[in-house]
C-alpha cells in the first residue's frame, strides 16, 4: 500500500493499519439520495457538524427505517484531515443495523478502539484523537434531527472541556486505557484543556466543576487500587477467573487465546479477525468481532468458523462467551 502524503517519517508508526486503509479507501464515503432511501423504504436523515477547534467538518446520511428506527444505511463526507476520514468512515460503519436510540450510545472511544489495529496501541498519534469526538457529535446531530429534539437530550455525559467538546468518563477511560501519568498527555489524546485551558486547573478564566488535574488523580488513583485488588486475587486464587477480570483483562486475555488458536488458521486462508467490543449480557459475554481480509466475505464467516471460534473461547476462556460477526 502506498504512504499516505499526509504522513512522512516516524510518524507513519503512529497510525494503525486499519487507519491508513480506511484514510486512502474509505468503505462507507459518498452519500444517500432522496431515491436510494425511498427504494429503502427509508427516510433521509442528513447533518453537519463542523469542530471549530480544527476547521474539519462531516455530513452524515442516515437511510432510517421509521417503523423500527434502524438506520438501514450509512455514508458520510468528512472535509478534513486524513485521520477525520478515517474516524467518520468507522463511525459511519458503527450505525448500520442500530436503532437511532442505540446509535447515539456509540463514543469517540467506541470510534477509536474500533481503529485499532490490537486493543492494546492507540490508532492514531495523541495530537489526532480528538478527530473521533467529531464523528461522535455528528451522530447525535443527525439522531437528534430525525427524532425532532434538541441535540442537547442526548447529552447523559458531563462535560469537562467545553471547548473540545471532552467529556468525563472520555478523560477518565483515555487515562485507564493508555495507562496516562500527566495532564499533558491527556490534552494530547483528547484535546482536552488544549484551547481556553479553563479546564486544566482552578485559576482560568471560568470557574469548572471537574479539573484535568482532579480527574487525572481520583483515576490514578483507581488504577492504583485496582492494581492492588487484581495482585490481591491473583495470589489468593493462582489465577484470575475470567467473571473477575477488569473489561482490559478479559480483551487482553481473549486477544491471547485468539493470537494462539484462531488467527493463525484465518491467516493461512488470507483472512484476520479484530475485536470490536465486548459487552455483558448477564450470563453472557458478547464479544464483537470483525473479519478482516478473505474472511470477510466468506460464508462460513457465519456459520463453521464462527462456530469454531466460539467454540475455542468457550473451552479455554468462559462457556458464556459468544461470539457476533458484525
Amino acid at each position: 500500500m502506498a504512504k499516505n502524503n499526509l504522513i512522512s517519517g516516524s510518524i507513519w508508526d503512529e497510525y494503525s493499519n486499519q487507519v491508513v486503509r480506511r484514510m486512502d479507501d474509505p468503505l462507507h464515503q459518498g452519500e444517500i439520495t432522496e431515491e436510494q432511501a425511498d427504494s429503502l423504504g427509508a427516510k433521509l436523515v442528513v447533518a453537519d457538524f463542523g469542530a471549530e477547534s480544527c476547521g474539519d467538518a462531516v455530513r452524515l446520511y442516515w437511510a432510517v427505517n421509521e417503523d423500527t428506527n434502524e438506520i438501514l444505511s450509512s455514508k458520510f463526507k468528512s472535509f478534513g484531515c486524513g485521520t477525520a476520514i478515517a474516524s467518520s468512515d468507522v463511525m459511519a460503519e458503527l450505525c448500520i443495523g442500530k436503532k437511532v436510540e442505540d446509535a447515539v450510545k456509540i463514543t469517540n472511544i467506541d470510534v477509536e478502539l474500533a481503529l485499532r489495529d490490537d486493543p492494546d496501541t492507540p490508532a492514531v498519534p495523541p495530537q489526532k484523537m480528538h478527530c473521533s469526538v467529531m464523528a461522535y457529535d455528528v451522530i447525535k446531530k443527525a439522531a437528534a434531527s430525525y427524532m425532532n429534539v434538541d441535540m442537547e437530550s442526548f447529552e447523559a455525559e458531563i462535560m469537562v472541556c467545553e471547548c473540545a467538546r471532552v467529556s468525563l468518563s472520555t478523560i477518565q477511560e483515555v487515562i485507564k486505557i493508555n495507562d496516562l501519568t500527566t495532564v499533558a498527555q491527556i490534552t494530547d489524546y483528547t484535546k482536552a484543556g488544549a484551547f481556553c485551558k479553563s479546564c486544566i486547573k482552578p485559576g482560568g478564566h471560568e470557574d469548572r466543576e471537574y479539573y484535568l488535574v482532579d480527574i487525572l488523580a481520583q483515576t490514578r488513583t483507581e488504577i492504583e487500587e485496582q492494581k492492588m485488588r487484581d495482585a490481591a486475587d491473583l495470589s489468593a486464587n493462582d489465577e484470575l477467573t475470567f467473571d473477575k477480570m477488569t473489561m482490559i483483562q478479559k480483551l487482553k486475555h481473549i486477544e491471547g487465546v485468539l493470537d494462539v488458536d484462531v488467527r493463525p488458521m484465518l491467516i493461512m486462508d488470507g483472512g484476520n479477525m479484530e475485536i470490536i467490543d465486548i459487552k455483558e449480557n448477564m450470563p453472557h459475554y458478547d464479544l464483537y468481532i470483525r473479519y478482516l481480509g478473505a474472511c470477510s466475505g466468506c460464508a462460513s464467516g457465519s456459520t463453521g468458523t464462527l462456530y469454531g471460534i466460539e467454540s475455542i473461547l468457550q473451552q479455554k476462556i468462559d462457556e458464556n462467551i459468544r461470539v457476533l460477526p458484525i
